[in-house]
């Protein structure tokens, strides 16, 4: 076991600038082509693994994609995978969607796909029993906390959904056994904004908080 250490006190200021930080993270679509300072993504992947997990199982899966074959296959996979989404919205959406750019899968500087590892021995199956869905979930916290630390270096990180799973892992030439959580464009934004992008579009607005009393 690590030595005891005395739990920090933060202060009221550190607190407000915690909430700036969520308040400004937002889903980077749009980036500069500046690389990142040396050693800035394995620091920013060190905190995220410092995430919490699922009975301490850790199930994340870190990839790094430099390769540009490998970026071009990922890329041209978006793109097929975008055609087909076209196809399911109707009317003045279709040009809406079309118009915004969801990927920054040509400009972003660094490329990380992160996958789970459904059952890792790590973690000794605790907790997963009832909700073994719970490891995906603990990755998903990772990413999290990469957004808010990558934020808070006035770094900008993009989440592309919009991909075949599957055909990723192929690409990547990863265990079958892992399953694709999340592909993420990192790097630095062209703008910044409080305000979403989908909502500045006028895609979506963001909706006030719905919390139920039982």
């Amino acid at each position: 076991m690590g030595e005891a250490t005395e739990a920090p006190i933060f202060a009221p200021a550190f607190q407000a600038e915690l909430e700036t930080l969520f308040r400004w993270r937002r889903d980077v679509r749009h980036f500069r082509r500046d690389p990142l300072p040396t050693g800035l993504l394995d620091r920013l992947l060190e905190i995220a693994n410092a995430s919490p997990s699922v009975g301490l199982s850790q199930p994340w899966r870190f990839v790094t994609v430099d390769d540009p074959a490998r970026r071009a296959a990922v890329r041209a996979d978006f793109e097929a995978c975008n055609a087909a989404a076209l196809t399911t919205q109707e009317g003045v959406r279709v040009a809406s969607y079309a118009r915004l750019k969801l990927a920054g899968l040509e400009r972003a500087p660094c490329h990380v796909a992160v996958f789970v590892e459904p059952d890792p021995e790590q973690g000794h199956g605790l907790g997963r029993r009832t909700m073994p869905e719970a490891v995906a979930y603990s990755a998903v916290i990772a990413v999290h906390t990469l957004w808010l630390a990558a934020r808070a270096q006035g770094i900008g990180l993009g989440w592309v959904s919009i991909l075949d799973p599957s055909r990723i892992r192929a690409i990547l030439d990863v265990p079958e056994t892992w399953q694709l959580v999340a592909y993420l464009c990192i790097g630095y934004a062209e703008t910044d904004a409080v305000i979403p992008e989908l909502e500045r579009e006028g895609w979506e607005n963001r909706s006030p908080i719905n919390v139920i009393a039982r």
